[in-house]
């Protein structure tokens, strides 16, 4: 494998002794304050709280918690058994999540390389703070581009015939080695059996013209009916194709001065930065998924 000055990041922030609380709940009186209660009786110093509720008057609560516990990795498994009474006491949906554990992620990819490229790029950086596992292709455009940053990449070809067999191996390479799936435009539709292995841990970036301008060259498309907005959505995969639960969206005013090659150019960055994003959200843990929404902490 070649080296490359891509390999070496920033270094890392210590987060050893740093967890997250996501916490999702029937929104009632006394919840921030029990779980503030219950984190200092456990000696945990809590560094950031958010709190959302739709409606204070029957409606869903949403909050994220950053805390600070001393000995974090054998004290953590005391104080999750005992937040289950505080959970059942209010009918609470909730995770724990170390902010020292990177989550791993396998970046799937086809040809267009802009989205791949501002993930590696904000990898490299130090700005996204997870760790690039591995990228998946059907195509072996880009496989020195990737080694070049120290990252296994896997050329595994799809076609009609083939579709089962490589969603095999991409489910060999994935399923219990990654926390987290990036669509960065990976032109295969993922079936609901790969779906299913990873329920809102895959993210997916498309233009925002969808449902106008469906099927291929949107942006001839979007061109000829002279739009005066492009943009791109990132959101979570679903069964239900292209109507995942939205985590950000961007747009951009164009007007009749814009030729095709123009959107497109424009379309490509608003693409990846809105899909970057995303992902930072999902791996600082800053997500709650209820229904078919989500619930961005940032």
């Amino acid at each position: 494998m070649s080296q490359s000055v891509y390999q070496t990041q920033r270094p890392a922030e210590d987060k050893s002794s740093r967890a997250r609380m996501l916490i999702s709940c029937p929104d009632r009186a006394g919840i921030v304050a029990t779980v503030s209660h219950f984190l200092y009786e456990h000696g945990a110093n809590i560094v950031q709280s958010d709190q959302y509720t739709m409606d204070p008057e029957g409606g869903m609560f949403f909050m994220r918690i950053e805390f600070d516990l001393d000995n974090l990795e054998s004290s953590l498994p005391t104080l999750q058994e005992d937040f289950t009474r505080v959970a059942d006491r209010f009918s609470m949906k909730w995770s724990v999540y170390r902010a020292g554990r990177r989550k791993r992620i396998a970046v799937l990819v086809s040809k267009e390389d802009h989205c791949l490229l501002e993930l590696l790029w904000q990898w490299q950086a130090g700005d996204l703070d997870a760790e690039i596992s591995m990228v998946i292709s059907n195509h072996d455009d880009m496989r020195s581009l990737v080694e070049s940053y120290g990252i296994p990449y896997h050329h595994i070809p799809v076609t009609a015939d083939t579709k089962a067999e490589a969603e095999r191996k991409q489910l060999e390479l994935t399923e219990g080695k990654i926390d987290l799936i990036i669509l960065a435009r990976y032109m295969q539709i993922v079936t609901p059996k790969f779906i299913e292995r990873f329920p809102n841990r895959i993210i997916n970036i498309h233009h925002s013209f969808l449902p106008a301008f469906v099927g291929g060259k949107p942006y001839h498309q979007a061109y000829s009916r002279g739009v005066k907005l492009i943009g791109a959505t990132a959101h979570y995969v679903t069964d239900e194709l292209d109507a995942g639960p939205i985590i950000e969206q961007d747009v951009q005013r164009v007007s009749h001065r814009e030729n095709v090659n123009e959107l497109k150019r424009m379309g490509r960055h608003i693409e990846r930065t809105v899909l970057a994003r995303a992902v930072r959200w999902h791996v600082e843990d800053r997500l709650v998924v209820y229904q078919n929404k989500t619930v961005v902490f940032i």
